[in-house]
C-alpha cells in the first residue's frame, strides 16, 4: 500500500530526528513530505527536496501518517499522530515537575513511539488514566546513525555541549569559559564544542572567539558525527547527555540539578581538570553506573529504532480502534495551534485514524 508520510518539526534540531525516519520510508518506496511550523525550522528543511511550505499544502497532501518531533500537531490535518519526541527526558528539574513536563499529554497524539522502559513506563502509566492513544516501545530514530559503536584510540578529546535555559546553562558561566580557554592554550586536552540553537548570538560568539587549535566549535545540530569524535563530554543539564552516554563514554556534569550516579559532577570551573582527567580513566564504577542507567533509557544498540517506528505506525494504522476513546476536546491548545498557523478552522479529528485494509 502506497502510504503518505508527514515529518512535523518546529525547530532545526529535529532534523536529526526526521532523518533517518526519511531514509527507512523512502528506502520501502513509500511518500514522504516535511513541514515546519515556526521559522527556524522552516529555514532548516530547505535543504530537503519534499517539503511542504504552508498549512494548506499540509491539508491538501492528505498524510496517513505524522510523524511528530515536537509537542504539539494540528488537530485538523488528516493522518495518525505519531509522537517521536524531540529529545530524551533530560531530568533537567526537579523530579515531581520534571517528570509531569516529560510525561505530560497534550491531546493530540494517536500513538507514542518510546525510546526505552522509563519511557514506556510513564506514558503507560498515562494510557491507563486517559485510554486514546497506544504506546509501543521502538528506540528512537535520532540515535541509529550512533551505532554500531566504533572502537577508537582515546586522543583526551572532550566535547562541551550546552542548554539554552540561562539558569542551567554552562554557556553563560565566565569562570567556566575563561577555564576552558586556559586548558585549551595549554594544549591539555583538545575541545570541540557545540550550542543549543536556542543560545543568543552573544554568547556563541564569546564561545567562537576561543579558536585556537585545539578548540573548534561547531555551528550545527548534526550531534552524532561530534559524539564518535569525543572521547568524553562536558555539559550542564542538555539532554545531549543522554545521547552521548549510549556510548557507554563518561560525561562531567557542570552544576547538575540531580546528583545522578552515572555522572561526574563539578560545582566549580577549577575543577575541571581534575574532573576531565578522571573522566578520561574511564573508572569502572562509573562505565557500570551509565551500562545500567542506558538499558532503561534505551537498550536498542542496532540502529533500527527507525524501522521499528515505521513498523509500529503502519501496523497501528491499519489496527482496530473501536475500543479506543476520542482525543480530548482541548480547545485552548487547539486554539493556539490555530493561532500559530494562522489558521482558523471548525475541522477537528478528535476519533483515532484509521485506514481499512482493503
Amino acid at each position: 500500500m502506497p502510504y503518505k508520510f508527514l515529518i512535523y518539526i518546529s525547530y532545526s534540531y529535529a532534523l536529526p530526528i526526521g532523518t533517518p525516519l526519511e531514509k527507512e520510508i523512502t528506502k520501502r518506496g513509500y511518500t514522504v513530505k516535511w513541514f515546519a511550523d515556526v521559522e527556524d525550522g522552516k529555514k532548516a528543511i530547505l535543504e530537503k527536496e519534499d517539503t511542504l511550505q504552508t498549512i494548506e499544502d499540509v491539508i491538501d497532501y492528505k498524510p496517513d501518517i505524522v510523524l511528530t518531533a515536537t509537542d504539539s500537531v494540528p488537530d485538523f490535518i488528516t493522518g495518525l499522530k505519531v509522537q517521536v519526541f524531540h529529545g530524551f527526558n533530560a531530568q533537567k528539574r526537579p523530579s515531581k515537575k520534571n517528570s509531569f513536563s516529560h510525561f505530560r499529554l497534550r491531546g493530540f497524539f494517536d500513538l507514542y513511539c518510546t525510546q526505552g522502559p522509563s519511557t514506556t513506563k510513564g506514558f503507560k502509566a498515562q494510557q491507563e488514566k486517559h485510554p486514546y492513544f497506544e504506546v509501543i516501545e521502538t528506540g528512537w530514530s535520532k540515535v541509529d546513525p550512533l551505532f554500531p559503536i566504533e572502537k577508537r584510540d582515546q586522543n583526551k578529546t572532550i566535547m562541551i555541549a550546552s542548554t539554552f535555559t540561562e539558569r542551567l546553562s554552562l554557556a553563560y558561566n565566565d569562570e567556566v569559559f575563561e577555564e576552558i580557554k586556559k586548558l585549551s592554550s595549554n594544549s591539555i586536552f583538545n575541545f570541540i564544542m557545540v550550542l543549543h540553537p536556542k543560545l543568543p548570538a552573544h554568547i556563541v560568539e564569546k564561545w567562537k572567539s576561543i579558536n585556537n587549535p585545539n578548540f573548534t566549535f561547531y555551528d550545527t545540530t548534526d550531534l552524532i558525527p561530534l559524539f564518535k569524535k569525543a572521547d568524553i563530554m562536558f555539559a550542564d543539564t542538555t539532554s545531549a547527555i543522554q545521547e552521548f552516554l549510549l556510548q557507554k563514554k563518561p560525561v562531567v556534569a557542570f552544576n547538575h540539578t540531580f546528583k545522578h550516579n552515572y555522572l561526574l559532577h563539578v560545582n566549580q570551573a577549577n575543577q575541571l581538570k581534575n574532573a576531565f582527567e578522571n573522566a578520561l580513566s574511564y573508572p569502572k564504577q562509573l562505565v557500570e553506573n551509565i551500562e545500567s542507567f542506558i538499558l532503561e533509557l534505551h537498550p536498542y544498540f542496532d540502529g533500527k529504532s527507525s524501522e521499528r517506528i515505521i513498523d509500529a505506525s503502519i501496523s497501528y494504522l491499519h489496527q482496530d480502534k473501536s475500543n479506543v476513546k476520542n482525543k480530548p476536546l482541548n480547545l485552548m491548545r487547539k486554539y493556539k495551534m490555530r493561532k500559530r498557523l494562522n489558521y482558523f478552522t471548525l475541522t477537528s479529528y478528535n476519533k483515532p485514524f484509521t485506514l481499512k485494509d482493503n
